[in-house]
């Protein structure tokens, strides 16, 4: 009889352990293994790609007060399909970008995010949120079942396997899809109308003061510090599958630059507030080069001038960027 009483609580033992251990999902695997989710840029399921991209810049590390912002490219890095080179966001930065049309909800992934990381495992996060009004975002749900009680260090490994809907959870040249079927009982968003995508560098610190957390309230443990340049994510692009018909879309209404127009073979546009100590504008062709550049001193006059009549027609790139922040458009030139 003992070694039945014994036997029975034994088996109740092992009953309740087994059923109160949290069983870890098993997300999808690295780029090329059987059961990814990762996109190559070259696929034909890309109908389209972001033209329009702001960007607020974070440190290059969060935990020094005396670190300089990250410097590695510009937001018109961001645009157009990946290749073109890419913007680092920082500790803690942000990417909003826009698109030609909006991004509606379709049968399996609507778009998806490109990262420029070298190998399978060297992975830098970032939350993905997206906006149908270009004021309200929603995030979507993130899972991140990495340790947290050793830090990842600058040059450290992440599983993709652990980690579910963080941008930059593939390799250079394969996206991160994202499904706004997820995000279908948010209220205050239209799933069918998505004008804006934003992106949100994961502080990957484990850290209680600087960390970030998922979901589940875990800690989100990727590479820190990177005290480079290239600091944090680096968007190379944002593809998109599932589109709408033609709208136009309104810029968030936070951006710098305001009231954008061609006049006359003039580009025209308003500094929303005055910008201390200055700024520089840029202009691109589509290949990248550099047409126009000039640094602009503090000045009072809101509405500012560029001359453009000089340009070939084409398609071209304006970038407005201060200290804190950068807003690049694109603008057809018929003369």
């Amino acid at each position: 009889m003992k070694d039945f009483l014994r036997y029975k609580r034994s088996l109740i033992f092992y009953l309740l352990l087994f059923f109160t251990i949290p069983v870890l999902a098993q997300f999808a695997p690295a780029a090329g293994v059987q059961g990814t989710t990762a996109i190559h840029k070259d696929s034909s399921i890309f109908v389209n790609w972001a033209t329009g991209c702001t960007i607020v810049i974070g440190q290059e590390d969060i935990s020094n007060p005396f670190s300089v912002t990250a410097s590695a490219g510009d937001s018109s890095m961001a645009i157009g399909s990946p290749g073109n080179g890419i913007v680092s966001l920082g500790d803690g930065g942000e990417a909003i970008l826009s698109f030609e049309r909006f991004i509606k909800n379709g049968p399996g992934w609507d778009f998806a995010i490109f990262e420029n990381a070298f190998t399978d495992t060297f992975l830098e996060l970032g939350f993905v949120e997206v906006s149908s009004n270009g004021t309200d975002f929603f995030r979507f749900p993130t899972s991140s079942f990495t340790q947290d009680s050793i830090q990842i260090d600058a040059f450290g490994a992440v599983d993709p396997t652990n980690i579910n809907n963080l941008a930059g959870k593939y390799r250079a040249n394969f996206g991160t899809p994202f499904d706004l079927e997820e995000l279908i009982n948010e209220p205050n968003l239209d799933i069918n109308s998505i004008s804006h995508v934003k992106i949100i560098d994961v502080i990957g610190s484990i850290d209680s003061n600087f960390c970030n957390y998922d979901q589940y309230l875990n800690k989100i443990n990727d590479p820190f510090p990177t005290p480079f340049p290239s600091s944090g994510f680096d968007l190379d692009a944002v593809g998109v599958i599932n589109q709408g018909p033609m709208n136009i879309i309104l810029e968030n209404s936070t951006n710098i630059l305001d009231n954008f127009r061609i006049i006359n073979g003039t580009v025209v546009f308003d500094l929303k507030s005055v910008q201390k100590p200055g700024y520089k504008a840029e202009i691109f062709d589509l290949t990248g080069k550099i047409i126009f550049q000039k640094n602009y001193k503090y000045n009072l006059e809101a509405t500012q001038n560029i001359d453009v009549q000089s340009f070939k027609n084409g398609i071209y790139l304006l970038n407005i960027s201060t200290q804190s922040q950068s807003i690049t458009r694109k603008f057809v030139l018929k003369q």
